[in-house]
């Protein structure tokens, strides 16, 4: 199986630009209503889709609202993402921050809301 998250949004073109231009994700395919990005590695991809196309299932056709939803980009290097998206001036929703837990992680805000944790995966520091 292959996991491909879909987000039903009218805002088509500034996903793709802030995806595209923002993350340097990659077009895998577009079209008018509908857009495939894959992340740079070319690992793993997510698709967008305009709402209410009579095409679509109604399962498919309502736009998210803009809550309830997360993503979590894992990294080996976040720091210089993070210093890289600061300098890219993006919507910074936390700062980064080392979790006790074991998180080293930072979060900024798709166009669409979505919140988009960027963490590196580390040993707990209080075991």
């Amino acid at each position: 199986m292959k996991l491909n998250p879909g987000i039903v949004t009218s805002k088509l073109k500034e996903t793709k630009e802030f995806y595209v231009n923002k993350l340097g994700f990659r077009i895998v395919f577009e079209n008018d209503w509908y857009i495939l990005l894959s992340t740079p590695n070319g690992k793993h991809e997510i698709s967008f889709l305009i709402p209410d196309l009579p095409s679509q299932h109604p399962a498919f056709q309502k736009e998210y609202s803009g809550f309830g939803m997360y993503i979590t980009i894992e990294t080996e290097d976040v720091d210089s993402l993070y210093s890289e998206f600061k300098k890219k001036d993006l919507n910074i929703l936390l700062d980064l921050k080392e979790e006790e837990w074991g998180d080293r992680h930072f979060a900024i805000s798709d166009p669409n809301g979505i919140g988009i944790d960027f963490v590196k995966y580390t040993a707990p520091v209080n075991v």
